[in-house]
């Protein structure tokens, strides 16, 4: 009952203002853009996530685990799209998704906060909101992908 609560009020509420404000260049503090393909789609998936850069790898905590359709695809489809604050600029950069379930996530939270102090009220919410926390670790290629937008196949070929 709480994942379907909380799934309603990001899809409807939260989400949206965020991926507005990205989707026109606009990257509010502790926030990024996950770009997935989507499963039985094909199409590229965009979702909201927590700023978890790090140098070359990129860090999620996922509030529903396997049961969020970002991670499903990611099962799926490995090679994922991030847009990224870069100063006042965002990019997109590729990468190759990993799912930790080995990984502690709470402890993967505080860790983050340490080295990424704007992460500490994205985790707070995920904890809060959170039914199944799993760690996602995504390492980034250090090339940018062609445009702002757009996806191509071979951006996503493995």
């Amino acid at each position: 009952m709480k994942h379907r609560i909380v799934h309603l009020l990001q899809k409807y509420f939260l989400n949206p203002p965020i991926k507005f404000l990205l989707a026109i260049g606009i990257a509010p503090p502790g926030y990024a853009l996950l770009e997935t393909i989507g499963r039985k789609t094909g199409k590229p998936r965009r979702t909201p996530v927590g700023d978890g850069r790090i140098g070359s790898q990129f860090w999620i905590v996922a509030e529903h685990g396997v049961k969020a359709g970002y991670v499903r695809n990611i099962q799926t489809n490995p090679r994922v799209r991030l847009k990224l604050r870069e100063g006042v600029r965002v990019r997109w950069y590729n990468g190759t998704a990993h799912l930790l379930p080995e990984d502690d996530p709470r402890e993967r939270q505080r860790w983050l906060a340490t080295q990424l102090p704007s992460s500490a009220a994205n985790a707070r919410v995920v904890r809060l909101l959170g039914t199944r926390l799993l760690t996602v670790r995504i390492n980034l290629d250090g090339l940018l992908s062609r445009g702002f937008g757009e996806a191509s196949e071979r951006d996503f070929k493995a």
